[in-house]
Order: structure tokens, then sequence, then C-alpha cells
């Protein structure tokens, strides 16, 4: 019978790196950055870690697959033979971290383990990722598969089915990006950190219809990482220590993008996940115990979805049940991606899911800094990471907690 993680891990200290166009810093620096942070965070120095985890889709980007993020990460820190592991899961790279090294914790081989998140994603240039390849079934259909291009196909299709003209659907775009630039703003960590209005981002420069400019999160670089230790030890470190509730990862069958019968206005996977994570953790009503979700909004669209996949709101309903009443505010009724969100803190492939990770602790622990993100009474938080296109998805979720 499988056992459950729930109240067996404990996150004790927690690093971030600056999100930006980090030409000041190579991979090494950033893992460096976010490892010393977390370090000093939970009060242990390196020669106190047994095991480390890095999250990562090449690490540097600067020949064709990488160096290792393991050699990497043993590098930076100066590690003498300890076991360093590279996981690899798209956009839930560093999520797939954090979730590795609390299953090497919860299995009592190690009692203090390092999860890493990193990417150093500016070295492919100003373009970020290219496209997909090619898809199985059909070359022509498959060859232009780049991100704003099938996130596009999603939002088209939920304009469609929940009948959103298209100056309805742009503006419920546009007030998600307004969101996520508002939070970023006021966010010292963030990349993209300019307010914007409902207007200009209706009418910004348009990269694949209707996802413009500022419905698409930019091209960045940034490492971020937690240290874990057993739950029953945590007390040894900090009284404020948070603990994992669940984790979960839902991985599609795939290609199905390449099915004309495939529905872009939900997603399988991360419907899959939420519920398992749901019975893990002992959550029965997400949207009204969960005190903050982070979720994977590479673009504004992205956001919509995912808060309708993981139930917290009625398909079709968001605009009603989120932008009408600012619920995701963080003084709404559920607050979501108060940090700026993929969207606006910044997406480096690899530390996205350890960052998301990063901004529930903080806030479990009431460590904001800014008053206008900190949220009140905060009991429960989920991280949400997916990678891949709609069609072809990976769903990965963390639930966190006070002990």
């Amino acid at each position: 019978m499988r056992e459950s993680i729930k109240d067996k891990v404990a996150i004790i200290g927690t690093g971030c790196t600056k999100f930006a166009e980090r030409w000041d810093a190579d991979v090494e620096d950033l893992i460096k950055e976010a490892v010393d942070e977390a370090l000093e965070d939970a009060g242990v120095e390196i020669k106190d870690i047994q095991a480390g985890w890095v999250g990562t889709g090449r690490g540097s980007q600067q020949v064709p697959m990488g160096p290792p993020g393991a050699h990497i990460a043993s590098a930076a820190l100066q590690t003498q033979y300890i076991p360093f592991t590279r996981v690899d899961n798209l956009c839930c790279g560093g999520q797939e971290a954090v979730r590795g090294a609390a299953l090497g914790i919860a299995s009592r081989c190690y009692d203090l383990v390092l999860a890493i998140g990193v990417e150093k994603l500016k070295d492919t240039g100003y373009g970020g990722l290219g496209e997909a390849y090619p898809g199985k079934w059909e070359p022509i259909y498959g060859a232009l598969g780049t991100p704003p291009g099938r996130y596009a196909l999603a939002a088209t299709a939920y304009f469609s089915k929940y009948g959103f003209s298209q100056e309805e659907g742009k503006r419920m775009l546009a007030e998600i990006s307004v969101k996520s630039h508002y939070y970023g703003k006021r966010n010292p960590k963030a990349h993209l950190k300019r307010e914007i209005t409902v207007e200009e981002a209706v009418n910004a420069p348009m990269i694949c219809w209707p996802l413009g400019l500022y419905d698409c999160c930019g091209v960045t670089d940034g490492a971020s990482a937690a240290v874990l230790v057993p739950s029953s030890e945590a007390k040894a470190y900090r009284d404020d220590y948070v603990n994992i509730k669940a984790f979960s990862i839902a991985t599609g069958p795939g290609f199905l993008k390449e099915d004309e019968r495939y529905d872009f206005t939900y997603w399988r996977e991360t419907q899959e996940g939420a519920k398992a994570a749901y019975e893990e953790a002992g959550i029965k009503d997400p949207r009204k115990e969960l005190s903050l979700v982070e979720l994977h909004d590479c673009f504004s669209i992205a956001e919509l979805i995912a808060t309708e996949s993981m139930f917290l709101c009625e398909p079709g309903k968001y605009r009603e049940e989120f932008t009408e009443k600012r619920a995701y505010y963080h003084d709404g009724e559920m607050p979501v991606n108060v940090s700026g969100g993929l969207k606006s803190f910044g997406h480096p492939i690899g530390a996205s899911g350890a960052r998301e990770i990063e901004e529930c602790v903080r806030q479990l622990q009431g460590r904001v800094k800014e008053p206008s993100r900190q949220i009140a009474n905060f009991e429960l938080g989920l991280a949400h990471n997916q990678g891949g296109h709609p069609g072809r998805f990976v769903s990965g979720i963390a639930i966190l907690g006070r002990p």
C-alpha cells in the first residue's frame, strides 16, 4: 500500500536569486547565490548537506544539451563527494528537484538535503525557447509548435466554447496580465517590474493572436533553492518550518495536440494531478481551504485555464468568479500568483517550480516584506507547474502548510 508523504518532510530554508537578464552571472553564480541564501536561512552549512537534486532543462544553454546540472551544482558549491542528481521534466524541473529531495528524506536515506532549480535561459538568445519538434503524425502541423502558438490555440478555443467575443476575450486576458504586473512591481526579485493598464495590454504588439506582448512571460535567468529535513527533526533548526502536505506528478498520453477532437479549454493532466494532491493533503474544497495558489502562468490564458482545471472555479466562469470580483488579488477570496507569477516574476524553465515553492514557504512564515503581497491568515499554499504544450503536458503540484 502506498504511503503518504504528508507531514513527513519539512522545508527549513529557502533562497532565490533576482530573476532577470542576468548578464552579470553564469549558471554557477546563480546556483551559489540561491543556495547561499537557503543555507543561511536554514542555519546550516554546505558541509552539512548529505545529498542534492538539481532541476534544469539544460543548465546553461550555451552548448547543445548543456553541461550536466549535477556537475554544475557540485562545482559551484564545492561539495565533497556527495550524491547530486539532475532531474529534468520540462517546466516542472524545479519542482521535481524538491520532490526528489523530499522523497530522499521520506525514505530516511538522508537527514539534510538540498533542492535546486536553475536555468540560464538568456543563453538561448533573445528568442528564448525555439519551436517544438515536429508532431509524430503530421510534421507540417507540428513544425510550428511554438509555445505562444499552442497557448493561442487554447485562448481562441476558450473564447469560442464559452461565447466570448474577440474584444471580451482580449480584455479578460489583459486583466490577468495587469494583476501579474501589479505584483511584479512590488516584488524586489521579479524580472518585469512595471505596472501596466488594460489598454496597454490590449493594444500591445501581437505575438500570436490573441496573445500580445503582455500576455507572455519573459526570457529570464534565475535559480531557487530549498533545504529539507525530516519533519520530526525540523524544530531543531527553526520553529516556523513548513511541512510538505502533498506532491503529485501527472503525465498525459502525449501527442493529443494532433487530434482534431482535442479540447484545449481544460487540461486533464492538471485536473488529475490536482485530484491526487488534494486527496493526499486531505483537501475537500480547495477554493475555501487554500490560502494561495502559485500556478504556471507562462501565458495569461494559462492562468485562467489552470485555475479552472484545479477546480478553483466552474468551467467558463473565470471572469465572473475571479476577474470581476478581484478574487485573485492578495486580499481576495482566492489569491493567485501574488509573486507576479511566471508572467512578471519571470520563467527560467528549471527554476520556476522551486521558486513557486519558495514563495509559498515565505508566505506561510509571514516573511513577505511587502504588505501589498503578504496574505493574512495563511494556512495552505499550492505550487503548480506544467511542462510541454496543451495536448502534451506533464503537470506537477505541491501543497505546503503549517505542521
